[in-house]
């Protein structure tokens, strides 16, 4: 996902520094604002969100490697790492790669902007329910949860 959205980034950079005539036909879309503020303004908030997103996730990966390299040290009660620490970097990094794709998500209405209105209107209609399908899991079977239940109580005794 980062490496995405730095190629998004430096693709988006190549168009609002171009001198050619890449720009003209979004200029001339059958809705929304085409003056050459909106334009500028619809770019750069564009690569603005994808630079963020970059940045989320190079620190995510940042705090998922540190984990990596530090769970594997020995053991010693003078040492700064700990579980509990190791449990933050973890939680850090999880929580950098969550918003980091928010981030990815919330550009894709965004990148429709450039063309108009209705594009970003059915883009967020059909973002909300593959968002609320990926926060939100549900289990149909109880039975499964019922075996996870009582394989976990197998090892705990």
């Amino acid at each position: 996902m980062a490496t995405t959205a730095i190629l998004l980034c430096s693709g988006l950079a190549a168009v609002i520094s171009s001198t050619y005539s890449v720009k003209k036909p979004v200029n001339e879309t059958v809705y929304g604002a085409h003056g050459e503020f909106m334009v500028a303004l619809k770019y750069v908030t564009l690569l603005t969100v994808f630079l963020f997103s970059f940045f989320c996730h190079s620190l995510s990966i940042r705090f998922m490697n540190q984990v990596n390299i530090l769970i594997n040290t020995p053991q010693d009660p003078m040492s700064l790492v700990t579980p509990e620490y190791l449990h933050e970097l973890l939680e850090k990094g999880f929580i950098l790669n969550t918003l980091g794709n928010r981030l990815f998500y919330a550009a894709i209405p965004l990148l429709l902007w450039i063309f108009g209105p209705v594009l970003v209107f059915l883009c967020s209609c059909t973002m909300v329910p593959v968002l609320y399908n990926l926060d939100f899991t549900f289990s149909c079977d109880k039975k499964v949860n019922k075996d996870a239940n009582e394989n976990r109580e197998m090892y705990e005794v």
